[in-house]
């Protein structure tokens, strides 16, 4: 006996046949994501779809483990126990940041260790935002308040991709930023409060941080090549110039609670618009970094290589001993 079920696709095949509308997985699968429904890694997929999910979840993984140096490099020179203790389980909750997106990158079939190749051999990309370094304490803060609220801004919509993996590891993720952002923000607001030498610290680390985290959201909407494959897939939910818009807005309101500035002279409220209109980025910049010729691309890159051959004593040790387990559980079995 045919279920409802099966009498209603049965139905709906013969009605699609007298209409002659073909059925194609590229069909079914847009109108899954139409229907904002997750695609899982065990569903068909288009393979240009799976490519650019390795590159942007791989490009994101990469920027999370890169991220941690700028950062480290402060975790030493803390001005006291709170502030080491914060900056610790900061970069801490960064490495695993890393580890989710690597792991939502695999069941895509790519393996960590083609990924983390490429990472190294320069094929692979990380934000640009962490390839300037950072001069001071304050920068700590200026990359609390300014990169990761550009990340949340970004990865927030993330949480809603289509591909089920990317937007469940983006959830922890955005919950866990959110307190990288407020910790940075209050570290600027001490320090705004403070001496005037430590207002001076705090003005200049925005001065030279505001600009490569306007450019954090990537090109020009108009010199995007995968903007609109990744909206009409629903990887992305906004493109780089409104979710960059987004971030001027904010931005511009909560810089007032610091009594700072931002270095922006074209900066300032429209009305019409009802967003903030902002002065012209230097995208030969932005390229320039992309490309690898910024200040800190090389630094970056060989203390990852290192870091990669240092430990790799720890990954045969690792595999060394999960072979002992299974030989053991075997002889057991046995």
């Amino acid at each position: 006996m045919l279920t409802f079920v099966s009498i209603i696709l049965v139905s709906l095949f013969l009605v699609l046949k007298d209409f002659k509308m073909e059925i194609t997985p590229e069909k079914v699968f847009q109108d899954t994501i139409d229907q904002e429904i997750k695609i899982e890694p065990k569903d068909w997929m288009p393979e240009k779809y799976r490519q650019t999910l390795i590159r942007q979840i791989s490009q994101h993984a990469h920027s999370e483990i890169v991220g941690m140096l700028p950062e480290g490099n402060w975790i030493t020179r803390a001005p006291n126990l709170r502030r080491k203790a914060i900056l610790i389980a900061k970069v801490q909750d960064e490495a695993g940041h890393g580890l989710y997106l690597y792991s939502a990158a695999e069941t895509l079939g790519i393996s960590r260790d083609e990924m983390y190749d490429q990472l190294h051999s320069g094929k692979a990309k990380y934000s640009s935002i962490f390839n300037y370094p950072t001069l001071t304490w304050a920068d700590i803060g200026a990359i609390g308040w300014l990169v990761d609220g550009a990340a949340i801004m970004n990865q927030v919509p993330l949480c809603r991709s289509s591909f089920g993996p990317y937007a469940r590891a983006m959830v922890r993720i955005c919950k866990e930023e959110s307190f990288h952002q407020r910790q940075g923000f209050e570290i600027l607001l001490t320090l705004s409060k403070g001496t005037e030498a430590q207002r001076r610290m705090a003005q200049d680390a925005l001065d030279r941080w505001w600009w490569p985290s306007i450019m954090m959201f990537g090109p020009k909407d108009d010199e995007s090549p995968n903007t609109i494959q990744s909206m009409k897939w629903k990887i992305k939910r906004f493109t780089n110039d409104e979710l960059r818009q987004k971030f001027v807005d904010v931005c511009a309101e909560q810089v007032k609670i610091l009594g700072l500035t931002l270095p922006d002279k074209d900066l300032k409220w429209n009305e019409a618009s009802g967003h903030y209109d902002f002065g012209p980025i230097n995208w030969n910049e932005f390229w320039q970094v992309v490309q690898g010729n910024g200040p800190c691309n090389k630094e970056r890159l060989d203390t990852r290589k290192k870091a990669w051959e240092d430990g790799a004593w720890v990954r045969e040790a690792a595999t060394a001993y999960a072979e002992k387990r299974k030989h053991r559980t075997t002889i057991q079995a046995a």
